[in-house]
């Protein structure tokens, strides 16, 4: 299905996820045909750009990120415009009026617009305001949405005073936030393994299930992000957000019906069916830790105090690992384990569902685990892993598993994250962007962390290229159990 004809305002479009991921992923659905010709990009920001050199500097971000030429990359960036404005100044917004009615006019989108706020989060209560100001949010003249980038706000309270702001000049269904670990082929295939197959359904609850470990491993550092990433943390950059969400489509009920409401109001029960953390949960089920200096394949790694744009005295944790629990029918006393961290030996995004093993192991001393493992990224995919007879005499049982790759499909057409996001929004299905209600029992759920965090001061460490502090080993330990060590590559048994 095409997206709707309409104009794509981007707010921010000298910026680098503009280049990288905004533009790249328009092409790409330009491309395939996901686009009609009935759209136009206007690009806003402070730079004295025009039209002519958004273009070319768009054009040169295509050739360097998707490796773009020819005919098909000329017509597309014939769609690109660009218009200088002080997006802090309400005034300045004037300019936008007759550019985006011109557009409209030229390629008959019937007034649809789509607002992308790829700003700095102070700006995500001002543009909506500023937009306001001159009419450009009203839907008497074709539709009006605006996405918004993480984060939405920084704790609880700012986030409610965001929301408020924010909706002051849009209604809920005109705003998309969006988190782009749900635009991901394998994260949305878990409501599909889970709901299409009458084999896993049944099996999906504490009766089956005996914890689930849910890992978002990055292998860099901080990089040149360190001024920004040392005012957010694991916490609130992996945690709070994409680590929640996909806990919530891993646990969430069967919705009635497959559209965005029913969809997203069992992701909202989820969340706000989190076991609240007490202090005790604190003290004995949180490890907060930031990497230090080491040496990964002969080279010297700087920690992060050694990182630039961090403060030599920063408690900011580079790592989290955390024991939780989810307070309804299907997962009472079922553990969650839920880990991030930056410098560790490879980059994966995975969930896996640890099942219950057999209560007597007849063929051996101990029975063979049975998991699930759903590979988010990169390589996508899902692994079996149960029991099978040992080649040879006897009936000792060996550990095999079942691959499904997403890279072994004769012709992949997957949608990277952002193209299928953008893709939604200009459809209208806001399945899977944050409802607000999600948003805020995220953040109620996770500022007693950040709190604790501010009394506590210092964290633990842990040497870059590694896979955390020791404390979080015994954390997971105390039940008897030890963290996944993947590799990058799912064909691989680890």
């Amino acid at each position: 299905m095409k997206a709707e004809n309409n104009c794509i305002v981007i707010f921010g479009a000298s910026g680098d996820l503009t280049h990288r991921k905004l533009i790249p992923a328009l092409y790409n659905l330009y491309k395939i045909g996901r686009l009609t010709e009935n759209f136009s990009v206007l690009g806003v920001a402070r730079s004295e750009l025009n039209d002519e050199t958004f273009r070319e500097k768009m054009r040169n971000a295509l050739i360097e990120h998707e490796k773009a030429n020819g005919a098909m990359l000329d017509k597309f960036c014939s769609h690109l415009y660009y218009q200088a404005v002080n997006t802090s100044d309400a005034r300045d917004y004037g300019k936008l009026v007759p550019r985006i009615d011109e557009l409209h006019d030229k390629y008959q989108t019937c007034g649809n617009t789509l607002y992308y706020m790829s700003t700095p989060p102070s700006l995500y209560g001002v543009i909506p305001e500023c937009l306001a100001a001159h009419g450009l949010n009203t839907e008497e003249y074709g539709w009006k949405r605006i996405i918004v980038e993480k984060p939405f706000g920084y704790d609880l309270k700012t986030a409610h005073a965001l929301d408020i702001q924010i909706h002051r000049f849009f209604e809920e269904h005109q705003i998309y936030r969006i988190d782009h670990y749900l635009g991901k082929e394998t994260v949305q295939n878990l409501l599909v393994l889970r709901f299409s197959n009458g084999l896993f359904e049944p099996l999906w609850n504490r009766n089956y299930i005996e914890y689930v470990e849910i890992t978002g491993a990055e292998s860099i550092g901080v990089e040149d992000r360190g001024g920004y990433y040392d005012g957010s943390g694991a916490m609130r950059d992996m945690f709070q957000n994409h680590l929640l969400q996909v806990l919530a489509m891993v646990a969430m009920e069967p919705p009635a019906i497959i559209n965005a409401n029913s969809m997203r109001d069992e992701v909202a029960k989820v969340l706000h069916c989190l076991h609240p953390l007490t202090q005790e949960d604190l003290k004995n089920n949180l490890v907060l830790a930031q990497y230090v200096k080491a040496e990964i394949n002969g080279k010297t790694v700087a920690g992060y105090l050694q990182e630039k744009g961090v403060p030599e005295d920063s408690n900011t944790e580079t790592y989290m690992a955390l024991r939780c629990e989810i307070d309804n029918w299907r997962w009472a006393g079922v553990p969650f384990y839920v880990r991030t961290g930056k410098r560790l030996p490879v980059r994966v995004t995975e969930v896996v569902i640890h099942f219950k093993t057999t209560p007597h192991p007849v063929f051996s001393k101990s029975a063979p685990e049975n998991k699930l493992i759903i590979r988010i990224q990169p390589d996508e995919g899902i692994s079996m892993r149960f029991g099978l007879k040992k080649p040879g005499a006897g009936f000792e049982s060996k550990e095999v598993s079942m691959d499904f790759r997403y890279a072994d499909l004769a012709s992949p057409s997957l949608l990277t994250a952002y193209e299928r996001l953008l893709l939604d929004a200009m459809k209208g299905d806001a399945t899977l962007f944050a409802r607000t209600d999600a948003v805020h029992a995220c953040w109620k759920f996770v500022q007693p962390i950040l709190d604790y965090k501010a009394e506590r001061g210092r964290v633990y460490e842990y040497e870059a290229g590694t896979w955390g502090p020791t404390e979080a080993d015994k954390l997971i330990a105390k039940a008897g159990r030890v963290w996944r060590k993947p590799s990058g590559a799912m064909k691989k048994k680890v």
